[in-house]
């Protein structure tokens, strides 16, 4: 079994390859748009490892939530390879990933959403994966709470230090834990192996917020508490 991981939800980008266990993942290179990396970068991670596209069984992506532009591209780029391909697609999300590199049993993910607001969603670890508790959100930093008995991991730990300084005393943090394309083709493989591929078509990003902008004022009050935007 082979499966193609493209991640693309922050500014690290990412792709890996699961064939047959076996995991290689690659990195694309800072500074250099996601949608002109990435293919060039899957390419060379499948000549690495003595493959091609027509080899591949399934297409997964990082569907959010994230950057806008950045789920975009990654939900393009393999809605494109796998219908090309004849081959489904796994959306897997990021928030998910980020549980599941984290290891241990219990994870609050927290990710920064930008605009003052933090990409939020807690997770049990399984043998076969990760499994939401109660719905993903996005809230404001003062409105997150810690549910016990669990770790918390991602950069809004550092994007907005209270949150740092709240939950540091009193849980393990990982604040350099972010989406990835290593734990996203393991989830992948998980879901291919439960039989869950999408037609290419039913590929959607997941935005958990679908506000982009934020009106004038809404940025005036905000600087004048200095929230982060």
């Amino acid at each position: 079994m082979q499966i193609l991981a493209l991640e693309t939800s922050t500014e690290s980008g990412s792709c890996a390859l699961w064939q047959d266990g076996r995991v290689l993942a690659a990195d694309c290179p800072a500074g250099e748009s996601h949608s002109a990396t990435l293919i060039p970068l899957a390419q060379q991670l499948l000549a690495t490892a003595g493959s091609d596209f027509s080899a591949l069984d399934a297409i997964a992506f990082g569907m959010g939530p994230g950057a806008f532009t950045g789920l975009r591209v990654a939900c393009g780029i393999a809605q494109g390879m796998a219908t090309a391909l004849d081959k489904p697609v796994l959306p897997v999300g990021s928030l998910e990933c980020m549980a599941w590199a984290a290891g241990g049993g219990r994870t609050l993910s927290l990710l920064d959403a930008r605009m003052g607001e933090v990409y939020v969603g807690a997770f049990t670890r399984h043998a076969d994966g990760v499994r939401a508790v109660g719905e993903l959100q996005v809230l404001r930093p003062e409105d997150i709470e810690l549910p016990e008995g669990f770790q918390v991991v991602g950069n809004a730990l550092l994007a907005y230090p209270q949150l740092l300084e709240r939950f540091a005393p009193h849980t393990k943090i990982q604040p350099e834990i972010l989406p990835h394309a290593r734990p996203l083709v393991e989830l992948a493989a998980l879901a291919f192996a439960r039989g869950e591929g999408l037609d290419p078509s039913l590929a959607l990003p997941r935005y958990v917020r679908d506000k982009v902008a934020r009106t004038t004022a809404e940025r005036l009050a905000d600087s004048a508490v200095g929230v982060r935007t």
